[in-house]
């Protein structure tokens, strides 16, 4: 655990680092809205990222009692999409594009190596930085205890990472670490980098490698934030390992899309990461996962289907059925109370909303098309 003492000499000489090295923010036009009241704007909102080759943005809606969506406004990234070689319903290939953290929403721009960082006010956002992204073709971002990384995907991958001070991030050139991934392999789209994800503690920094080795790699983060030189590679030969998230017990829960199965996994102290189970879906394309309490659900995106499973915290899966969407089912969010699942289809540009039963079965409560976001991915959910 950081202490605050630590995050303030890492604060410290992170800004030293940047006045000293760093490129300044490119774009930061709506600070000064950015601290206006949140009084009778609702704090049930789901954000998603459209990932637009002409224009990223992030379109906001209002979550109804009944978990329905209702259009909140449009807001520009100041950045551009992009779409991987041959992607079709899913351009970034990727889990994590659009992430919530304390007030913040952090957003990709594939197409011009940045990343955009909005402050959130219910259903509102303002936009305060665009800043490079230490590498090309960012398409994943995690945060924990002020410090945030995002994974860029080309070029044989890179992670870069920031601290937050404040309301804004300091990106410190000294945090950027290469994946050494084989550029050349191709579908460009099944052999990038898919994720970058901090354990729940902080103490590691995971990245899946999917095709590109189809490997697990484990970065060990510094009691400042910086990373091991290298990360401890974990191989899963044909598994190609794509989205993870973790279960109660901190357990590495992964969609494996080479099997078409979720595997659950223990991080050992040392980066080593040991099998505990896996779980055929029996689906096409099991791509990206989401945790709601004890329960995980994968998305199929050649199946158009939603996988459901258990885990107390064991890593032992039990199977929770299958759930049909819309054509393309992509990234996925679960509202903050548990109560609703959001699971983008990129088929369509679309977002399918489910309430979650107390038996882990999904409803559909309705669904909405999101302007200009077939291909896209990010979503998120207060």
């Amino acid at each position: 655990m950081r202490t605050p003492s630590r995050l303030a000499v890492a604060a410290a000489a992170a800004l030293a680092a940047t006045a000293l090295f760093a490129a300044p923010a490119l774009a930061a036009p709506d600070r000064a809205n950015a601290d206006a009241p949140v009084a009778n704007h609702p704090t049930s909102a789901v954000f998603v990222q459209t990932d637009g080759l002409a224009g990223n943005a992030v379109v906001a809606y209002d979550r109804a009692t009944d978990g329905s969506l209702h259009p909140a406004g449009t807001y520009p990234t100041g950045g551009v999409g992009g779409a991987l070689a041959g992607s079709v319903v899913d351009h970034l290939a990727s889990q994590g594009s659009l992430v919530y953290d304390r007030g913040l929403l952090y957003a990709v721009n594939a197409g011009s190596n940045t990343i955009t960082v909005f402050a959130v006010r219910g259903d509102r956002l303002f936009r305060l930085e665009v800043l490079p992204s230490g590498g090309s073709f960012p398409v994943s971002v995690t945060a924990h205890s002020g410090l945030v990384y995002v994974l860029n995907a080309r070029t044989g991958g890179t992670v870069q990472g920031y601290l937050r001070v404040g309301d804004f991030l300091v990106r410190v050139p000294a945090w950027n670490r290469a994946l050494g991934l084989d550029p050349t392999q191709t579908p460009e789209f099944t052999h990038t980098p898919g994720q970058v994800a901090f354990t729940p503690d902080g103490s590691q920094l995971v990245v899946t490698t999917k095709g590109n080795g189809s490997a697990i790699d484990v970065f060990a983060v510094g009691r400042f934030g910086t990373l091991s030189a290298q990360p401890v590679v974990t191989p899963e030969p044909g598994a190609v390992p794509f989205a993870v998230t973790f279960d109660s017990a901190g357990h590495l829960v992964v969609a494996e899309a080479g099997t078409n199965a979720v595997a659950t996994f223990a991080i050992q102290p040392n980066g080593a990461v040991t099998p505990i189970t896996t779980a055929l879906t029996g689906q096409a394309a099991t791509c990206w996962i989401v945790r709601d309490g004890s329960a995980f659900y994968a998305s199929n995106a050649g199946s158009a289907t939603l996988s459901g499973y258990t885990d107390a915290g064991s890593g032992t899966l039990t199977a929770l059925g299958t759930t049909s969407t819309g054509p393309g089912t992509v990234d996925a969010a679960v509202s903050s109370d548990g109560r609703f699942l959001y699971a983008q289809t990129g088929g369509n540009g679309g977002v399918d909303a489910f309430r979650v039963n107390p038996d882990g079965s999904l409803t559909l409560v309705g669904s909405v098309v999101v302007p200009g976001a077939v291909g896209g991915q990010g979503i998120a959910a207060l």
